[in-house]
């Protein structure tokens, strides 16, 4: 897809990628409303459907279409995405703001699927008698995780004209019944919405209900690399319109109906539906939630494997079901959404239930992401002012939004926080220990042992190890080389090799990066070879490395024919072999305390991951991994013994 051009294909598939989270909103936000004392009177229900219209002006229009759909990183966005732009900057403790919005945003990726889909199921009670809402909501879960891993291209050709059909019946319905109650259209003044908060003694349980409506926003985007900035604005055009009279009709039938809306029990969605019309909106509103819980999940993938990219996350397996650009499957985190969200169904077992756990973690997540905006506005137009005016704006909104749903954590918002602290603490750990581990890693000087490597290479008193030695380096520069893996080849077992390969791989801020350099160490012997890899590019280290030997071969730099009597002349190439040096954490190290506590809880962690050999895809039939002590010690940490 041309991301710089409005297209009506584009414009389709926008449709049914970016808006499934916001655009079924209108399923459970107004009988969120319903459940607050005063909803019945007139001018509170048309300063509720005030609010819910300038919170999708302001946080969804003006912050995410008109503002954060610009930061985009080569075509691509996300708040780790965004990370990835400025995390060069001088402000260091910017990665806890990253991690702590991705986690929080993957929280709202278990109760999202739950939500919607049970509220769609709960459209059956309209007209069945004890329909089952909860068995037939965790079948449909379970149907949306297991193709998962067959990959959704061929059901994703139908998400555009589904949503469609969703948003035009939400129009259309909302339509029918704002003659109802013409006054509610004053609620496009905001006057109302002011009102409504400084007037009312409910205000801040109205807004953590509100807030329900604009949950979806930080799909646009994320979504940014799918679809473009332009057919994403385009589409919000329209998907805003839809909402906004959707809202207004169901505000209608609610002050025209005030008897049965005080039971408390009713779904204005569904009620202003015609009844002979109930069954196919259901339909359509379980279909609309599928959507919506995909866009979740592929949104989870995404964030999971642009963590592992920027070293946030433990190596997990990720698998490429289908051709098209962007379409990931980890399973793990596939297993791991799918209990969250069954556990979530059974523990709550109602959309009213969930509303106190939704939307506090993504409150936490938008206000992440307004921080980190503020810092890209700061970098890109170099004006301080307007970063703090921006600031000053939305985490104004935000915190007010934050303050509201914090009223919600007793009545469930405790579960979102609690899966949000988990993987949060994971992403600190894992990164805190990565540059520990960084900090204590001993580079040298690799020119001065050269000679010796030549000469190590023509010992013919040494068994050879291997035709191609390949060592995995960390070393930035071609000049410098980890202090074991020169132990390893001349001091530990002198490793004779003909070739030896020294191959760096550097995870870069531009998402789609691929592309290498060679630095010849010595002639014919050495060489050093830097794989340069976005942070959204699987590592498939084999292949990569494998197409550099073919070009250093069409150029004539090299001989692949093995030196082996037996073999050679007859066409049969060396053998390679990959060699890794696996740094753990000594228990003798004399760290400080918290070092120590980081690392033990580094080494627990480390067994989620893949082991380094696949996690690289080198093929395991010729590659080893050497495990080497990590000692970490302070200063001064050992005395030095003396000579009686």
């Amino acid at each position: 897809m041309n991301h710089k051009k409005i297209t009506a294909l584009g414009l389709l598939v926008t449709l049914g990628i970016v808006f499934g989270d916001i655009g079924t909103s209108p399923l459970y936000v107004m009988k969120a409303i319903c459940h607050i004392p005063a909803f019945s009177n007139p001018d509170f229900i048309i300063g509720v459907v005030s609010c819910i219209i300038w919170t999708l002006t302001l946080l969804t229009t003006v912050k995410y279409v008109l503002i954060a759909l610009r930061a985009d990183n080569k075509g691509e966005g996300g708040i780790l995405s965004l990370y990835s732009i400025i995390r060069k900057m001088p402000y260091k403790w910017l990665w806890c703001i990253a991690a702590i919005g991705a986690s929080t945003l993957v929280a709202d990726g278990v109760i999202t699927p739950a939500m919607t889909v049970v509220s769609a199921m709960e459209g059956l009670q309209t007209f069945m008698p004890n329909p089952p809402i909860l068995t037939l909501s965790i079948l449909i879960i379970t149907l949306i995780f297991i193709v998962q891993p067959f990959g959704t291209s061929a059901i994703g050709r139908l998400f555009g004209p589904v949503m469609l059909l969703w948003f035009l019946m939400l129009g259309i319905l909302g339509a029918t019944h704002i003659g109802n109650h013409p006054d509610i259209m004053r609620a496009i003044n905001p006057w109302y919405a002011v009102n409504l908060l400084m007037h009312y003694p409910v205000a801040i349980p109205v807004l953590g209900a509100v807030f329900l409506c604009t949950t979806g926003a930080e799909a646009l985007y994320s979504d940014l690399g799918h679809c473009g900035r332009w057919n994403i604005s385009a589409s919000w055009l329209f998907v805003k319109i839809m909402l906004i009279i959707n809202y207004m009709g169901q505000g209608a039938w609610i002050i025209s109906h005030p008897d049965i809306t005080a039971k408390g029990d009713i779904n204005p969605f569904f009620a202003i539906m015609p009844q002979w019309f109930v069954p196919f909106g259901v339909g359509l509103s379980t279909l609309a939630a599928i959507i919506a819980s995909q866009a979740l999940i592929s949104g989870s993938f995404t964030i999971v494997s642009e963590a592992v990219g920027l070293s946030f996350w433990p190596r997990l397996r990720i698998k490429y079901p289908t051709e098209a650009k962007g379409q990931l499957y980890i399973p793990k985190v596939n297993i791991f959404l799918f209990v969250g969200c069954v556990i979530t169904v059974l523990l709550f077992g109602s959309s009213s239930a969930m509303e106190g756990a939704y939307g506090l973690a993504i409150t936490i997540t938008m206000l992440m992401t307004t921080v980190l905006l503020a810092f890209w506005l700061a970098k890109r137009h170099g004006k301080v002012w307007m970063a703090w005016v921006f600031f000053g704006i939305f985490a104004l909104i935000e915190g007010i939004f934050l303050v509201a749903n914090a009223f919600k954590f007793i009545h469930g918002g405790w579960y979102t926080i609690l899966i949000a602290l988990i993987l949060c603490s994971v992403i600190m750990i894992w990164y805190s220990a990565e540059r520990i581990r960084s900090g204590y890693m001993q580079y040298v000087d690799i020119l001065p042992a050269l000679d010796t490597i030549a000469a190590i290479s023509k010992d013919r008193e040494i068994p050879k190890y291997t035709s191609n030695l390949t060592f995995i380096s960390k070393s930035k520069s071609a000049d410098k080389i980890e202090q074991k893996i020169l132990y390893s080849i001349i001091n530990k077992h002198p490793m004779r090799a003909d070739h030896y390969w020294i191959l760096r791989i550097e995870t870069t801020d531009d998402p789609y990066t691929l592309s290498y350099s060679v630095d010849r160490l010595i002639p014919g012997v050495m060489w050093s070879v830097r794989l340069r890899l976005g942070f959204r590019i699987a590592p498939h280290i084999n292949v990569y490395f494998r197409q550099v030997i073919e070009d250093l071969v069409k150029d004539g730099e090299l001989n692949l024919e093995s030196t082996y009597p037996s073999l050679k002349g007859r066409g049969i190439p060396g053998d390679f072999c990959f060699h890794m040096i696996h740094r753990k954490f000594s228990r003798s190290s004399s760290c400080s305390h918290r070092n120590r506590l980081v690392m033990t809880l580094y080494e627990k962690i480390h067994h989620i991951q893949l082991d380094p050999i696949a996690a690289l895809n080198l093929d395991t039939s010729n590659a080893t991994v050497e495990t080497v002590p990590l000692i970490i010690d302070s200063p001064h940490a050992h005395q030095r013994i003396k000579k009686e």
